[in-house]
């Protein structure tokens, strides 16, 4: 596995990660992930799973970088503060590694919530911040509200099917030293499977080079991801096959001419 540092920080955490929504797999496969490298675990008050994630790393906590987040309908200052307690007892920690704001909420001032945010790190209940789905314009509005913590990551849809972030939102990342946490970046299987591949030159072109390099599709998948700076990408798998296929897009690379085809196939 291929280390990365967390935006502007020091903290190394891997390239491949471990997503939680919508699993199923129960402890195991969490726990063979973290043990092949992927021990970023992702996950959300939302999703369900905490209480599993908490479960799956109890023997292993200092291994694991935790990410969990909280609701977008509980961004003010006080229902902030109540979602981490309620997430920290779920995951059975005393310490979440990266906490963040799963959706932009117009109806709350940002400042009222990234002030909730610099309250639970200054506590010493997260260690990182971080943020989900926001646009640049909405990162920028975020990171002005900050007074003592940076905002590290944004986690937000990106795969070679869903490539919308390169507009704007992943060059004002790489230029901040901003962490992209890419979920869904197999497009929910879409990219693994030939016969769910639906565009005609994408089909042909990630083919040929799985070929070429002997790899899965879904690893030149993940490591088309991987080949944009400061992006990781945390997939879901409730199977330990998959998880080890997914850690096995890390520690090699596409060449340029690779990424290039690949660009122009699923442009």
């Amino acid at each position: 596995m291929e280390f990365c540092k967390l935006g502007n920080t020091a903290i190394d955490i891997p390239e491949v990660g471990l997503g939680a929504w919508k699993y199923r797999g129960g402890i195991e496969p969490l726990r063979h992930g973290v043990d092949l490298g992927a021990h970023l675990i992702d996950t959300a008050e939302i999703y369900g799973t905490e209480a599993i994630v908490g479960e799956a790393i109890a023997d292993r906590r200092d291994r694991v970088f935790l990410a969990t987040k909280v609701a977008g309908n509980h961004v003010h200052y006080d229902s902030v503060l109540r979602a981490a307690e309620a997430s920290l007892n779920r995951l059975k920690t005393d310490v979440i590694d990266l906490y963040q704001i799963h959706w932009p909420n117009d109806r709350v001032p940002i400042e009222e919530t990234m002030r909730a945010m610099e309250t639970l790190a200054d506590r010493g209940q997260i260690r990182h911040i971080g943020v989900s789905n926001f646009s640049a314009s909405q990162l920028q509005q975020a990171q002005a509200a900050m007074q003592r913590h940076p905002i590290v990551s944004n986690q937000v849809l990106y795969s070679l099917n869903q490539r919308g972030i390169e507009r704007e939102l992943l060059p004002y990342c790489q230029a901040q030293r901003i962490t992209v946490m890419a979920y869904t970046p197999l497009d929910d299987g879409r990219l693994a499977v030939r016969s769910r591949l639906r565009r005609r030159r994408g089909k042909q072109e990630l083919e040929a080079i799985a070929a070429e390099v002997q790899k899965t599709l879904a690893q030149v998948a993940l490591n088309w991801c991987l080949s944009r700076s400061y992006v990781v990408v945390i997939p879901k798998s409730d199977r330990i096959e998959r998880i080890e296929e997914n850690c096995g897009a890390s520690g090699w690379r596409l060449s340029d001419e690779q990424v290039a085809r690949l660009d122009a196939a699923f442009s």
